[in-house]
């Protein structure tokens, strides 16, 4: 019978993206995963604390793009009052 197994069935630190090359989608979908999974509540505490700290990155990540999008609206908010009042 042949061997139709990849794999150890565990994941590896390479498993999953890092949440720094991630857009912001990505990790929002990815985090709403994560909490679903850890509401289950059907895993070891070592699971759960993986899955916790991957939650945290991903939120970090989403907080970072988050803030990078109001500086840019921010900006240009506020090259477009200095264009006004150059324009008067």
């Amino acid at each position: 019978m042949a061997d139709n197994t990849f794999g150890s069935g565990q994941a590896n630190e390479n498993a999953l993206p890092d949440p720094s090359t991630l857009s912001y989608e990505q990790a929002r979908d990815e985090l709403v995963e994560t909490v679903k999974i850890l509401e289950l509540g059907q895993m070891s505490l070592d699971e759960s604390l993986k899955y916790w700290e991957r939650g945290e990155a991903l939120a970090k990540r989403c907080e970072v793009l988050l803030d990078g999008a109001a500086q840019r609206v921010e900006d240009a908010i506020n090259s477009r009052q200095v264009s006004a009042g150059q324009a008067e």
